[in-house]
């Protein structure tokens, strides 16, 4: 686990007023508190993966509530502190009611209280839950300065959010914005939502990497596709153009709909292949219609912990 804090926090008996940002993956989960006097908390665990061999395709929600319990309070204890406001990004899901309906990175979550389970563990302190990847296309549109943007976030799966007017679309409490889903090739690989041709199944990180091994004939590393990029080597090269492709056809189709300012591309993958948002850039610009020219596209400012922010500014009351 990872923590630190600075600031020290105030000595005075007024409770210091504080917020809690909560990013949860399928299989790590961060905590970013952010004090009314500027210090800042974090800290972050992973899942107990459950017993047998479906690790990282199950998950015992009653453990791991009970392990994020552990750590939020091992997080909020010290000077005295009234937690106003809790912001949860979540990959999951959830119903009006704050049902887990579907998380196929754990699935045994399914029918989970999320809404009740965190309210208890919370009391007083006000609870919203939202898509993550909505979350960190608002953080990013904060950081970038920009109000209406396209944010594809590229890693193990493909998110992401719109932003309009400084809030994103549709909405919080609304559903989320499924850019990872939309149908880039009818004939495309099968996604794991049950459709073919999904950007997600296209031209996430594990799609990249499966494209590169059908072309160099033998099981491609992470590590080795990274190090065969940067050497330009033909098969690496284009498994990754490929990807850019697909991606540019997503972030075209969304364009011409609702006309952001900006597109940022992030999440882990993307910001560890750099040559990856070129790609993107190159191809997206090629797409445009005369007199109808396509948004820049350019990474991602926060990398990683776009939607831990996302999750702050969403505990703060953002978007009101």
């Amino acid at each position: 686990m990872r923590r630190h804090s600075t600031p020290p926090k105030p000595t005075s008996r007024e409770a210091t007023i504080s917020h809690l940002g909560i990013d949860v993956g399928g299989t790590k989960v961060a905590l970013r508190l952010e004090h009314d006097d500027l210090s800042i908390s974090e800290s972050s665990f992973r899942w107990a993966e459950p017993d047998g061999t479906d690790a990282m395709t199950s998950g015992d929600p009653t453990r791991d509530l009970d392990l994020l319990a552990h750590h939020v309070t091992e997080l909020c204890t010290g000077a005295p502190e009234r937690l106003t406001g809790v912001g949860v990004a979540m990959p999951a899901t959830l119903d009006a009611t704050g049902t887990v309906t579907a998380w196929p990175g754990r699935p045994g979550w399914a029918g989970v209280d999320l809404g009740g389970a965190l309210s208890a563990l919370f009391g007083d302190a006000e609870v919203r839950c939202a898509d993550d990847g909505d979350l960190a296309a608002l953080a990013e549109a904060h950081e970038a300065g920009c109000p209406d943007l396209l944010y594809l976030g590229v890693g193990t799966g493909i998110g992401g959010g719109i932003v309009l007017n400084g809030k994103p679309v549709p909405g919080v409490g609304r559903g989320s914005c499924e850019v990872g889903h939309l149908v880039v090739d009818r004939d495309g690989p099968l996604c794991d939502c049950g459709r073919r041709g999904c950007v997600q199944a296209a031209a996430s990180g594990p799609a990249t990497l499966r494209r590169a091994a059908r072309r160099r004939g033998e099981d491609v590393t992470f590590a080795a596709l990274r190090q065969a990029v940067a050497d330009g080597k033909p098969w690496a090269m284009a498994s990754l153009r490929e990807s850019g492709r697909a991606l540019a056809a997503a972030v075209t189709g969304v364009c011409e709909l609702v006309h952001p300012a900006l597109v940022l591309i992030g999440g882990g993958f993307a910001a560890a292949m750099p040559e990856l948002v070129a790609m993107v850039a190159e191809r997206t610009a090629a797409l445009g219609r005369p007199g109808h020219p396509l948004p820049p596209v350019r990474p991602a400012q926060l990398g990683g912990l776009s939607s831990l922010h996302g999750a702050v500014l969403l505990a703060r009351g953002l978007p009101d």
